[in-house]
């Protein structure tokens, strides 16, 4: 193995830290009010957690570029940058690339996912499939545009 598999945020591919617990749960109270102060946090979802420990996370969160946050009064309203969805998309983009890149051979990480599939629902290996013949067909869709592209900058 290349190096050592990692999980992390999108926000960049240098390294940053992983999302904790804490975060993840923040993250999902924001999800499900769309945005919120440290104040109603700790005042409904979060009583459970200091007001500090709050807001460091959130700040945490903030400069992580996984929120978004506006001046209301002395404090500040944060929203999430991302849906729950396009999160969890990047963040499974982003550990199959680690996981590619750390491997001697590619196929080596694509048996276990094909592995890691069968053992959950063999229904997944046909969706796999399905998904592998839709791209197939989009990139060969693109293939002669390119292919013009390329005939064009020889001329």
């Amino acid at each position: 193995m290349k190096r050592t598999f990692q999980f992390r945020t999108p926000s960049s591919r240098l390294g940053p830290p992983q999302i904790g617990p804490l975060e993840e749960r923040l993250l999902e109270a924001l999800w499900e009010r769309g945005n919120a102060t440290v104040r109603e946090l700790v005042g409904s979802e979060c009583r459970d957690l200091a007001y500090t420990t709050v807001m460091t996370t959130l700040d945490r969160l903030f400069k992580k570029n996984l929120l978004d946050r506006m001046a209301e009064g002395r404090a500040f309203r944060y929203s999430p940058r991302l849906t729950r969805e396009k999160l969890h998309r990047e963040l499974a983009s982003e550990t199959f690339r680690q996981l590619l890149d750390a491997s001697p051979t590619a196929s080596l990480p694509l048996s276990y996912l094909v592995e890691v599939l069968s053992e959950r629902d063999t229904r997944l290996l046909d969706d796999l499939r399905q998904m592998v013949e839709a791209k197939r067909r989009e990139l060969e869709g693109r293939e002669p545009s390119a292919a013009a592209e390329t005939d064009k900058e020889k001329e």
